[in-house]
């Protein structure tokens, strides 16, 4: 069939294939099914069929297992048994143009954003701020665009929250209240997200989305592939990053349709993470951009052990389905099971949930759009075997293939322009000071000691004391008001400073009892 994906072809000698239509690939879809019923080979067979297509494709590898796609597989008996089953012709060992992304560029291009990008929203799901904080943060990306200052990597946003808090009394009048409290929760709470190393997401060049939608000189689309084995670790921020790359999508993209083929086809893996623990706002932005974004091009393909672990709202947009076998062991398997046989078109031949239970390994339960958008009727189907390698590659072959990537040297490469940083830096140092007569001015030592002496600054001396040329004036000169806001400025960060060290060594001690 042309301008489709095989998925595979029905268990029975009488059965048809199961097609999805490439016209039909943007209204989204589902991967579902107990660990090691079969998903990540569907997953791999689906990408290589969308490629052949020239569609495309971004999908997250959790566990190494869809590097393979970049390598021709072995033409295993078993895979060629497969083949001659569901009646796939020219089956044969084939590689696909793969480009490998790593949020902590370790295992493949760093994949970038910068904070104004994420937005307040996502950043404080990251984070994990109430709706106060919440509300605080947005104060402050509202007064930075006020103001010109780019929001585009941690130090940035730290920066501006330093500064919005020591200026909380000046930025009430247009702002509102600004609550310090709320301030030192999102510090911390930064604290904890550059321990997880978010500092590499953070920053430029930002991922450019036209590099995700290309295709190789013939004309097949390339697979991308997110290394999401360490990201996946934290789980916060591997669904923020998700989520704000279709939320990216969403806004960008102009609107095409429907289309004969999608622009880009995005496979989400443990997709229950999205939405556990997830407040209802951003529950529904989820909801809103996968009932959108088909209009754009884009098709979403939720995978996912459960099909219970996606809400109704979102699990109702999903018409191309692969249900892999359930264990129905506790009641909510077995309400699992039932609410998933009732999602498909009835099969009058097929008792649909107790199949569910009886599947073995690369077997699912397919329904797929047909011709007008309607629902076709599940059918028990074998799944087609992939061309590619099953399985991970080694280290050295992603070495190799990520040196021959079309990307490479766009992205390898941090930069760190002007930014918030930079521009609130500038304000908080004190001009030089500029004199006709140079006069001698306090050592370190003597200007930390009036400050470790009650922070008050040193007495003005007395007409004794003064130099002679300054004894037959009262006010003080250019010079000395100069070196007297050097020490008070200096004084007062030091201060600061061992102020916080105090702080940080009373709370560890308070931590440790």
């Amino acid at each position: 069939m042309q301008n489709a994906v095989l998925v595979g072809k029905g268990a029975a000698a009488d059965s048809p294939q199961q097609w999805l239509l490439a016209q039909y690939g943007n209204r989204h879809g589902l991967i579902a099914g107990a660990t090691g019923t079969g998903k990540t080979v569907t997953l791999q067979s689906l990408c290589e069929g969308f490629s052949d297509l020239g569609v495309p494709v971004f999908a997250a590898d959790i566990k190494g297992d869809l590097s393979g796609l970049a390598l021709a597989g072995g033409g295993k008996p078993k895979l060629i048994e497969r083949a001659q089953q569901i009646g796939l012709e020219n089956y044969a060992p084939q590689n696909y143009p793969v480009v490998f992304w790593d949020v902590f560029g370790a295992q493949g291009h760093p994949l970038r954003g910068t904070i104004s990008d994420l937005g307040p929203l996502l950043l404080a799901r990251l984070l994990n701020l109430s709706d106060v904080q919440e509300a605080v943060l947005q104060l402050v990306f509202k007064y930075c665009d006020d103001n010109g200052l780019l929001l585009l990597d941690l130090k940035d946003l730290k920066a501006a929250l330093a500064f919005v808090a020591s200026n909380a009394k000046t930025l009430g009048t247009d702002y509102g209240l600004i609550s310090s409290a709320s301030i030192g929760a999102i510090q911390r709470a930064l604290v904890t997200l550059t321990a997880d190393g978010a500092e590499h997401f953070f920053g430029e060049p930002a991922l450019d989305l036209d590099d995700l939608m290309r295709q190789d000189l013939s004309g097949r689309g390339i697979i991308n592939i997110l290394a999401a084995d360490q990201l996946y670790q934290k789980p916060a921020l591997y669904s923020t990053f998700l989520l704000w790359l279709l939320a990216e999508l969403f806004e960008r993209l102009p609107e095409a349709g429907d289309l004969e083929q999608p622009k880009l086809v995005f496979f989400f893996d443990e997709a229950h993470l999205l939405f556990k623990d997830a407040p209802k706002a951003l529950v529904d932005k989820v909801e809103q951009v996968v009932r959108l974004i088909r209009s754009k091009g884009v098709g979403v393909y939720f995978v996912t052990q459960n099909p219970l672990d996606l809400p109704d709202s979102v699990l109702g947009q999903l018409g191309n389905r692969v249900q892999h076998a359930l264990r129905a062991f506790t009641p909510r398997d077995q309400k699992a099971v039932k609410a998933a046989a009732e999602t498909f078109r009835a099969n009058p031949k097929l008792d649909v949930e107790a199949v569910i239970g009886q599947l073995g390994v690369g077997e699912a339960l397919v329904s797929c759009l047909g011709e007008g958008g309607i629902p076709g009727i599940v059918d028990r189907t074998l799944i087609r075997p992939p061309r590619s390698r099953i399985g991970a590659i080694t280290p050295d072959e992603r070495k190799t293939i990520r040196s021959r990537s079309p990307v490479g040297s766009k992205y390898d490469a941090a930069i760190d322009r002007e930014s918030a940083y930079e521009r609130l830096s500038q304000r908080n140092t004190p001009a030089p000071a500029t004199a006709e007569t140079p006069e001698p001015q306090p050592s370190a030592g003597e200007a930390a000691g009036w400050w470790q002496r009650g922070s008050q600054q040193p007495a003005e001396p007395t007409k004794q004391q003064r130099p002679p040329a300054a004894r037959g004036s009262t006010r003080q000169s250019t010079l000395e008001v100069a070196v007297n806001s050097v020490v008070r400025s200096v004084g007062s960060q030091l201060g600061r400073e061992v102020g916080r060290q105090l702080l940080r060594g009373l709370l560890g001690s308070l931590s440790r009892r």
